[in-house]
């Protein structure tokens, strides 16, 4: 019996998600006649170190994820779980993402104990987020609001929200729903109103390129739908070259099979993208269709970088 060492990083979030991917694993694993059992590995990411100050500030790429890669490579570990939003768009040499199973809900969502939705927050209410895509998009529907940057995993945010150093916090509702939370959801924010980040509700599980038996064990993890939606999106953000700590966002969609066909690839995929000053005063968005997840993802791209988004990003790496 072959054990499958997985990487995780410590919190509560990111262990119940790796717990649940394993449990699939060895359900799919029994089904198929495969010998194999698994075993996780905690690890530190820098992103996890460094609370003090926002993401953006922090910099680089794969902030919650380059130690990780780097067991992976030094052949520490096997796999390991990813909040795709958090995997930068461009892997490791020698690395690969071998599944990317059914999305959960993509959305943020509205966590507050004294507004039943955004729209009833009181004037200048004070509200915590960690993603400037998200205050970006915020700001421009509602400029009263005070957004002020919260870090620390989800429970930890929650216990601020309780000592009332917020009215109100944002985070993504597939955190929650996987944490078994959804009762704490309040409301959720519309996709028109706050577009979601790049693979928000998805995983990746990532791996060596060389692991032929763990990569046939992930194909039969991987889910179609999600994986080629979720590549047109990431494809966008590689050509605007973003990560977690810009105000990008985008989502896709499958719409419809073209003609007789029944196969996923013909499906037409709607990508919307959008980027943002951190003011909120400009937000750009713009949409595409199309059945090659890669090529609408350059179309997305392109379209607002002709609307100025590369000068945007610029002016915020700065």
């Amino acid at each position: 019996m072959r054990t499958i060492v997985v990487g995780s990083r410590q919190s509560a979030l990111a262990l119940t998600q790796t717990g649940q991917v394993i449990e699939d694993l060895r359900r799919l694993a029994k089904e198929n006649g495969m010998d194999v059992d698994f075993k996780v590995k905690k690890i530190v990411t820098k992103g996890d170190r460094i609370l003090d100050v926002t993401l953006s500030k922090v910099g680089g790429k794969g902030l919650f994820v380059k130690e990780i890669e780097q067991a992976m490579l030094d052949g520490e570990i096997d796999m390991a779980v990813h909040s795709m939003k958090d995997m930068p768009s461009i892997l490791p040499e020698g690395l690969t993402t071998g599944a990317v199973p059914r999305r959960k809900d993509p959305r943020d969502c509205l966590v507050s104990l004294e507004a039943n939705n955004l729209d009833s927050l009181p004037q200048g209410a004070k509200v915590g987020t960690s993603s400037l895509r998200r205050s970006s998009q915020l700001k421009k529907y509602r400029p009263d609001l005070q957004l002020e940057w919260i870090r620390g995993n989800i429970d930890s945010r929650l216990r601020k929200l309780e000592n009332g150093d917020y009215q109100a916090i944002i985070l993504a509702a597939a955190g929650l729903q996987r944490m078994g939370w959804e009762d704490r959801i309040t409301s959720f924010l519309s996709i028109e109103t706050c577009l979601p980040a790049v693979g928000q509700g998805a995983l990746g599980i990532e791996c060596r390129e060389e692991d032929t038996e763990l990569l046939s064990l992930l194909a039969l993890y991987n889910d179609e739908e999600t994986s080629r939606t979720v590549a047109a999106e990431r494809k966008y953000l590689s050509e605007l070259n973003g990560g977690c700590q810009v105000p990008i966002g985008a989502y896709a969609v499958l719409k419809e099979a073209q003609g007789d066909h029944s196969s996923a690839e013909h499906d037409i995929i709607q990508l919307t993208g959008m980027v943002g000053t951190p003011d909120g005063e400009l937000v750009l968005k713009e949409s595409a269709e199309g059945t090659d997840p890669e090529a609408l993802g350059i179309a997305v791209a392109d379209k607002l970088k002709a609307k100025g988004a590369e000068q945007i990003l610029a002016q915020i790496r700065g």
